[in-house]
């Protein structure tokens, strides 16, 4: 696909480049991405525990809305849209190839560094910045490829994470069979063996890797309700974790949904160029066969493993957990859907006041995701507003809908006046190594 006019190396995409489809995706995917983080934000660690299998209780339903339709979805729809970005990034740039790759490796090394700030000093343990600037190096590789290719990144990944998670489940399940086997065999007062004792430190070792752990949680919570310097050392190790140990683990899966963000780029489908057949039949397809999947996959887990004990009990029976296929094709299934049907409201003329305001959003979308989590933290921590651990986890999403009305008033409002978000303006200008513009000559209406 290619966009026109043309811009130089030393300018971003202009206005008049700009596909509003594209933005109201991404605005629709933060909105989405602070629906999935906030309990990480406000709760405990196994903060579902408590009600997960418990269908006379609130949270067990708003928890199961979340997982039907958003849960691994918004993540997904958000690596789409980045990996479309990259192309968008480069379709219009006039100059030398190598140029405008230094370019674009200059503005994924900003964004790392802006990760980095997220996490360990606005103290958010779940960034993404981090991640996606390194992966989106990674991704900038594979851009001339076709699209029918680039969407294979996404069967080879699954396939591959389904065989190291099996692995891995493998190896669990056999301790927990070599235990259940000790257990049995050993009489009261026996003494076990030096064998013995090791198979079932082994296992003890991993239930405390997975139960809840009540002085755990309320550690967690003191830590949490404490000084921006107890929280920091508790969210800097964690994020240096992920940043640095399990880094590798964590590139696979958005990779491959950018490399598949990449190909619908081409395709046309995330930019609004597909038929309205090609969106109608994608959205029957997608909702007629992931949201069976996704139902089956929650009642399966509600009705084997509706605790930690339950879970244990069933690894024992399977020797491969056959059920977790089903995760990959349910919210790639999904996530396709919803952007279908998005494209076709769209279309349709609907709701235009509110895709307006997500267009201004999307358009926003770095100060807003900065912002999710400056007012998270704030109002969370214990050095600001001190919520963390006071409210249910159904209540949690009035904060959810308290910012989202927040974001959607002021992100055209902003625009009206200027050309950028402050952080997106900023980006621009560290990338170009140039001030960007920033305020309109002519302020317009952004309603």
């Amino acid at each position: 696909m290619q966009y026109t006019p043309a811009t130089t190396l030393s300018e971003p995409v202009s206005e008049n480049n700009r596909i509003p489809a594209l933005d109201i995706l991404r605005g629709v995917a933060l909105l989405g991405i602070l629906l999935m983080n906030i309990p990480e934000f406000s709760l405990p660690r196994r903060y579902s525990e408590a009600f997960r299998s418990d269908t006379g209780d609130i949270n067990f339903w708003v928890r199961v809305v979340v997982l039907t339709l958003f849960e691994g979805k918004i993540r997904a729809l958000f690596s789409i849209i980045f990996g479309a970005g990259i192309l968008l990034f480069i379709a219009n740039k006039s100059g030398p190839p190598k140029a405008i790759t230094g370019l674009f490796y200059r503005r994924m090394f900003w964004l790392v560094l802006f990760g980095l700030a997220d996490a360990h000093l606005l103290l958010w343990s779940g960034d993404i910045l981090y991640h996606y600037g390194i992966i989106g190096m990674i991704a900038f590789l594979f851009r001339k490829m076709k699209p029918k290719y680039l969407i294979w990144a996404i069967p080879v990944v699954a396939i591959a994470e389904f065989a190291l998670q099996t692995s891995f489940y493998q190896d669990v399940r056999q301790k927990r069979i070599d235990y259940v086997s000790v257990h049995k065999t050993l009489q009261p007062h026996q003494t076990p063996t030096a064998k013995q004792k090791k198979i079932l430190a082994d296992w003890h070792e991993i239930e405390q890797d997975f139960q809840l752990n009540e002085k755990e949680v309320m550690e967690n919570t003191r830590v949490m309700k404490s000084s921006y310097s107890a929280i920091a050392q508790e969210i800097r190790k964690e994020s240096w974790k992920s940043q640095t140990v399990y880094l590798l683990y964590g590139i696979w899966d958005p990779l491959a949904l950018m490399l598949l963000g990449m190909g619908l780029f081409k395709w046309g489908f995330v930019t609004n160029k597909c038929t309205n057949r090609q969106y109608r039949i994608t959205a029957v397809i997608g909702y007629g066969l992931g949201l069976p999947l996704v139902i089956y996959e929650l009642y399966y887990g509600y009705l084997y493993a509706p605790n930690l004990e339950a879970s244990f009990r069933l690894m024992e029976q399977q020797s491969v957990p056959w059920v977790n296929l089903i995760y990959q094709v349910q919210r790639i299934a999904l996530v396709l859907a919803h952007t279908s049907l998005i494209m076709l409201v769209l279309r349709a003329g609907w709701l235009q006041g509110l895709f307006k305001r997500l267009t201004a959003l999307g358009r926003m979308a770095f100060t807003n995701y900065i912002m999710q989590t400056v007012i998270c933290t704030l109002f969370f921590f214990g050095y600001g507003l001190n919520y963390y651990n006071e409210l249910a986890y159904y209540q949690v999403f009035f904060v959810v809908l308290a910012v989202w009305c927040a974001q959607l008033i002021y992100s055209p409002i902003w625009l009206r006046y200027f050309l950028f978000g402050p952080l997106e303006w900023l980006w621009r200008s560290l990338t170009y190594w140039k001030i960007q513009p920033m305020r309109r000559s002519n302020p317009r209406g952004e309603e």
